[in-house]
């Protein structure tokens, strides 16, 4: 998350005036923009990745791990520098040649660090990745207390389960009204608890989170939650549990902190231009529940082992702010659209580029979209794609108004535009450059989960600017899919164990023939047919497909490259390699066996506070090098 804004947000009732306005002054912003860098060229491909951690206290007498709400404490000592850099260099516009960057992030207990400066765009810059993300962990490291530390994992197992915060505080809070996550686990800064606020406002109702339990040998079937205070009647929402909410068989979540307080890792690429960003986003769109897989760490939900891997449809119920006629749930009478997803999901659109690969029928969904920004856009010469992109994420309403920035000069700014875009949670977001700024045409990677070392971090960032870098250089690479079958490859991401036993929808040829790459990967043109092929074939490829794999190492084959970078690009690749064909286990599956084989554990997908404990001190140890997980890291382990 960027730099926050600071100001009064407004309550619900009073932004929801204001929408349509906002909506108006942001399309007319992306249309400045537009008009202004359309024809820029020539970009170099730099790149950033977005590390979230969790700040955890750890009590060693008793035996238990809380997250601790010194995150934002920490956050605003880590700022410092940042801070005064940018009061020396004054009206200069330079930016600070920082290590890291530090960012807030909804939970309390949460931080967000990139590196100071994008990487540059050399193959062998890609060997300073981990060293950059070891030495934000470390930077982060010198100002924990004694009985802290910081770990990068996708949910924190304890979330909303009993004694889970430190200092404790009582699930009473007005902003969420959670059965179980207290206001104070969200970060004080205003925007974060009103748009905790105005989505259950604008929803009617709060959020209702279901992930499947796993049912272990002695879990009760049918699973009905006893840690669901069903009897609650502080606020008016607290009924909602009993009345359906809640369902059978599931691990049910009300607010959300449950969502946007997992951690992720997240990838900007910047492209040369405005075409070659589009040819990203689509391409890069049809990986996205494969390298979500791969990256799974997130198997345990409000202290019970789930039947799923990942966070994705957490976060997308914990945002979903459509109200009960947007939902189809009731005909419509007082809204617009009949909107068939969360705002937070895969994309519903292709952009199309000139490399000519793209067809109609791909776009296969029946989207919504605002036809009267529709055609306003056309009429102001934006393309159909295009504007049906930007159409569709403008039916939905901002959810945080700063009553200090709704009077903007469209032609400068592009806050209102950004309002409605950035809170699009979209597994790659297609991002215009900000006015005035040497920042060009980009392509943000959203689906991967955050791993527990730098060396995993480091790899799957590696591997994916590596792809976005063949996409670039071999044009004939085709990966397009229907959307349809996207939708339903990132459900099927979800499963346990996905990596080993789920099939996902692919192209069975990505090359189109008549190239370089073609032609060394022997590859025939089998059209548009789509078929259903595991992970491991998908990424390693096989006798009948080629493989993401091969087409990087077809990649960094056709550039000069030192011995040692290959080598250490060879150790990221193969570690991908390993977590495909199931030599590597996921974070997730890792961490579903240490609880299993715990001697505390029951078998009845109950992960105890004790249980919980020795977990997070195991993966602090993992991460700092102290703890051998070859299982998990494969032969290399901790690369130096």
């Amino acid at each position: 998350m960027g730099l926050l804004s600071l100001g009064t947000p407004l309550p619900w009732d009073q932004a929801r005036l204001l929408a349509r306005e906002v909506r108006k002054h942001g399309i007319e912003q992306f249309l400045h923009i537009w008009r202004n860098m359309k024809d820029r060229q020539k970009d170099q491909l730099l790149w950033g990745d977005e590390i979230e951690y969790m700040l955890i206290s750890l009590d060693h007498k008793n035996r238990r791990a809380r997250l601790s709400q010194r995150g934002h404490e920490l956050l605003n000592q880590l700022q410092v520098e940042e801070n005064e850099r940018l009061a020396q260099n004054g009206r200069s516009g330079d930016k600070p040649d920082l290590e890291a960057l530090w960012r807030p992030e909804f939970g309390r207990y949460m931080i967000e660090g990139t590196p100071g400066q994008p990487y540059r765009s050399t193959v062998a810059e890609l060997t300073n990745v981990e060293g950059n993300m070891k030495r934000r962990r470390n930077i982060v490291g010198e100002m924990l207390q004694k009985n802290e530390i910081v770990v990068s994992v996708g949910s924190y197992p304890e979330l909303g389960s009993g004694d889970f915060l430190e200092p404790p505080h009582k699930a009473n809070g007005q902003f969420s009204r959670s059965l179980f996550l207290p206001d104070e686990v969200i970060n004080p800064h205003p925007r974060f608890r009103t748009l905790a606020g105005n989505i259950r406002e604008r929803r009617g109702a709060k959020v209702a989170i279901n992930m499947p339990i796993f049912h272990d040998t002695n879990t009760p079937n049918p699973f009905v939650d006893p840690t669901i205070p069903f009897e609650r009647n502080l606020f008016p929402g607290d009924s909602e549990a009993k009345e359906g909410a809640a369902l059978v068989n599931h691990i049910y979540m009300d607010a959300m902190g449950f969502g946007m307080g997992c951690c992720c890792l997240q990838i900007t690429l910047q492209a040369p231009n405005v075409d070659q960003a589009r040819r990203l986003y689509d391409q890069l769109a049809t990986v996205g529940a494969v390298m979500m897989t791969l990256s799974a760490s997130s198997p345990i939900f409000r202290g019970y082992l789930a039947d799923v891997d990942c966070r994705w449809n957490v976060i997308s119920a914990a945002v979903d702010d459509r109200t009960a006629e947007e939902r189809g749930k009731r005909g419509l009478f007082k809204d617009r659209f009949v909107i068939p997803k969360s705002r937070y999901g895969t994309i519903d659109t292709f952009l199309g580029s000139e490399d000519g690969h793209f067809k109609p029928e791909y776009n296969d969904l029946p989207l919504v979209y605002d036809k009267d920004i529709y055609t306003h856009m056309v009429n102001n010469g934006i393309d159909d794609l295009m504007a049906k992109h930007i159409s569709h994420l403008f039916i939905r309403d901002p959810l945080v108004i700063f009553e200090e920035l709704l009077n903007q000069d469209d032609s400068v700014s592009a806050d209102h535009f950004e309002n409605i875009q950035s809170t699009n949670w979209q597994n790659v977001r297609f991002k215009p450059p900000p006015p005035n700024s040497p920042i060009g045409w980009r392509v943000e990677f959203r689906p991967l989960e955050v791993q527990v070392t730098d060396f995993e971090n480091a790899a799957f960032s590696v591997f994916t600017v590596l792809l976005a870098r063949a996409l670039l250089s071999f044009s004939d690479i085709n990966m397009y899919i229907p959307v349809t079958k996207m939708d339903i490859n990132m459900e099927r991401a979800h499963s346990r164990d996905a990596v080993l036993n789920e099939k996902f929808y692919f192209r069975r040829s990505i090359l189109s023939g008549g190239s370089r790459a073609s032609s060394d990967a022997g590859d025939e043109d089998s059209g548009d047919e789509v078929v259903e092929m595991s992970v491991n074939e998908i990424v390693n490829g096989s006798l009948e497909f080629v493989g993401l794999v091969p087409i990087v190492r077809m990649y960094l084959d056709s550039i000069e490259l030192e011995d040692s970078v290959r080598a250490k690009i060879g150790t990221y690749i193969g570690f991908v390699q390993g977590r495909a064909d199931g030599s590597i286990m996921t974070a997730a599956s890792w961490m579903r066996s240490f609880v299993r084989s715990h001697p505390a554990y029951k078998f009845d997908s109950v992960v105890s506070p004790e249980i919980n404990y020795d977990l997070v001190v195991a993966l602090d140890e993992i991460a700092q090098g102290k703890r051998a997980a070859p299982e998990l890291l494969g032969v290399t382990g901790i690369s130096d």
